[in-house]
């Protein structure tokens, strides 16, 4: 080779630069033009996926090439090299050449995947969605080997099944077309109130299956041990004498319907109450501990109940921060993202509108309302003031003398002789009757007394609830009191029951039909209120022309009532439920019933009320009067059962100290 050449060939090289890791990189929508572009071409969008995103191993590679290379410039390299060395050489460059390379930045089978499922959430139209697919199905992707690929194929199918258990769930979940009409024609707030009674539906029953499989299936299928000689005279033997003497006297008489309404006859001797429960079952040689695991289940449901609360309470605390956070731009949510693009016909997308209508009107009325706020004189906030602090002094009067009407019924009943027919009916039933009487009568003066309060529409729902829980609790309250000194007489060793305070010989049953008679009780009241009253108030509204017919007939749906019915409900349930087992079933039933009860008064009674409610607050509200709820019937049954001597003729604890014991 000429000087020449060798002259050319070095001028040449040394103006030839080598490229540096920024060659390599792509470019991203990352600043205000390329994001502007980004607008104007939605095919870019891809650029977002992973998969288009560059590996900062590829750039420092290609750096570590570059130094690589000067120093290889500055470097002298050995002219001789053997023949084996250049053959190795060679099969080597043959091995990498035959490898994927690397700087194309392959993706591998899972994280293709994973781009799929981003593509739905991408704000794209569908046929780009679909271009987008196509590109990452056709790309040429790693395969996963071993333990890898079948940790990916299990969460795959996992998730897959994951999205067919929605789809399918959806189809058939339950009262879905009645929640979407309710919903159209009053709000999300009114369809709060109605996925809470599915919510306390599926509690309860979730209840009925673990008594029915812990308690109820083994007392009625494994045998029961008889029981123990009754000696008279002899303290060893009086649990066995007692309960001896309570299953000879108690009524063995035919059903009949007063029975099944009071729970008492044929009704007691059902495993509905808690007398009919023994200590021990077996089957063979296998023994069945039923007083630990009466115990054990009652404990474990209201665990169960508990989380729940806390868990669904929550859930809409969560909702309420997600809807501050939108505080700002709550409005173009609604008009320009509120549309379900899933309706098909004309009757759904009626139903959404009123929807959407209804939570506009329900933002501009709570706004309304805090412009009203601000601008109140000073002598209008003290005479405000003054009105409220009347108002609540005549609540708590109202409820003081409540309470007292309460205890008075409950000992009038407790000592008056029964007779038979249908004074015996009344009597067993003044307590139950007075507290549904006071709950029916005493929110309307509630309700009436919290119009001179100017309250916003939320907390008029607070306050109202707050109240009418005090009067239902308050009452149950002082029941539980006027049982607890009927119950707390201390028996001798040798008595089954108290003389003195003429206790009943299995106390826990006796509470137990007092439970359910209060039950059934509200559950009818409510029936007839609704069926036999409010409806023909609707009919004389909607048929006559006069000025008093639509006042007597003009009704609205009255939330924080209705949330009441449902609460007062669950309470007794949860107390009731460790005296009469089966009481949590006999509630899945009532909340079927009621769902369908309110409902009637809902679409058919009621007009759409003034007052608009808003679904994340009616949930958080509900759960919060739910909780106070769930603590006022946890406290007293704690009590009971590490206090109290349980009765000596019946149940799974006869003959012990308490409870725990």
């Amino acid at each position: 080779m000429s000087g020449g050449e060798r002259k050319k060939r070095s001028s040449r090289g040394t103006g030839w630069e080598e490229a540096g890791g920024e060659f390599y990189q792509e470019s991203y929508p990352g600043g205000d033009v390329d994001l502007e572009v980004l607008q104007r071409d939605p095919h870019r969008i891809a650029t977002l996926l992973p998969s288009k995103q560059n590996r900062a191993a590829t750039s420092k590679r290609h750096s570590g090439e570059t130094r690589a290379t000067t120093k290889r410039r500055t470097s002298t390299r050995s002219v001789y090299q053997s023949t084996a060395a250049r053959q190795g050489t060679t099969q080597t460059e043959v091995q990498v050449s035959m490898m994927p390379d690397l700087s194309e930045n392959l993706s591998n089978e899972e994280r293709t995947w994973e781009e799929m499922m981003l593509i739905k959430a991408m704000p794209v139209s569908m046929s780009q969605k679909k271009e987008l697919k196509a590109k990452l199905q056709s790309a040429d992707t790693f395969r996963l080997q071993g333990l890898k690929q079948f940790k990916w194929q299990r969460r795959k199918m996992w998730e897959q099944f994951k999205i067919k258990w929605k789809e399918n769930y959806s189809k058939l979940e339950l009262w879905k077309y009645s929640l979407k009409k309710i919903e159209g024609n009053f709000g999300t707030g009114v369809v709060a109130f109605f996925l809470f009674v599915k919510w306390l539906m599926f509690l309860n029953l979730t209840i009925t299956l673990m008594i029915t499989s812990f308690i109820f299936l083994p007392a009625i299928v494994m045998e029961v041990p008889e029981l123990g000689p009754c000696l008279p005279g002899n303290v060893t033997t009086i649990v066995e004498c007692c309960a001896e003497e309570y299953i000879k006297n108690r009524s063995i008489s035919i059903a009949s319907l007063l029975d099944f309404v009071q729970g008492t006859g044929w009704m007691e001797n059902t495993y509905l109450f808690f007398g009919m429960y023994p200590s021990m079952v077996f089957r063979g040689s296998f023994q069945y501990n039923l007083a630990l695991a009466y115990i054990s289940t009652a404990v474990g449901y209201f665990l169960l109940s508990f989380v729940a609360i806390l868990k669904s309470a929550a859930h809409g605390f969560k909702e309420r921060l997600i809807e501050g956070e939108g505080q700002f731009y709550h409005y173009c949510n609604m008009v320009f993202a509120g549309w379900d693009f899933c309706i098909h016909n004309q009757q759904s997308a009626s139903i959404k509108h009123k929807a959407l209508y209804h939570e506009i009107k329900a933002s501009l009325e709570a706004e309304r309302r805090e412009e009203e706020k601000r601008n109140r004189s000073k002598e209008e906030r003290i005479k405000l003031v003054m009105v409220r602090t009347v108002v609540n002094l005549t609540v708590l009067l109202i409820l003081i003398l409540a309470g007292i009407v309460i205890y008075v019924t409950f000992q009038i009943s407790a000592n008056t002789q029964r007779t038979g027919g249908i004074q015996t009916f009344i009597v067993e039933f003044a307590p139950s009757m007075c507290i549904v009487s006071l709950n029916l009568v005493v929110p309307v003066v509630f309700n009436y007394l919290v119009t001179f309060e100017h309250y916003s529409p939320i907390f008029v729902i607070r306050f109202t609830l707050f109240r009418t829980i005090l009067l239902r609790l308050s009452s149950l309250s002082v029941l539980f009191a006027s049982i607890h000194v009927l119950i707390k007489c201390k028996v001798q060793q040798d008595e089954c029951v108290s003389p003195e305070c003429q206790t009943p010989p299995c106390w826990e049953s006796y509470v137990g039909q007092q439970l359910y008679k209060l039950l059934i009780l509200d559950h009818f009241s409510n029936i007839m209120v609704t069926l036999f009253v409010n409806f023909p108030r609707m009919l004389i509204g909607k048929h006559i022309r006069c000025r008093l017919a639509r006042w007597l007939g003009n009704q609205e749906f009255d939330l924080p009532k209705h949330v009441l019915d449902v609460v007062y409900c669950q309470t007794l349930c949860w107390f009731g439920s460790f005296y009469a087992p089966l009481l949590p079933a006999i509630a899945t039933v009532l909340f079927l019933s009621t769902f369908y009860i309110k409902k009637f008064a809902c679409l058919v009674n009621c007009s759409p009320s003034t007052t608009i409610y808003r679904a994340s607050r009616s949930n958080s509200m509900f759960m919060s009067v739910l909780l106070i709820s769930f603590t006022v019937a946890v406290i007293p049954w704690a009590y009971t059962v590490a206090e109290t001597t349980p009765s000596k003729s019946c149940g799974p604890f006869k003959g012990m100290a308490t409870v725990w014991s």
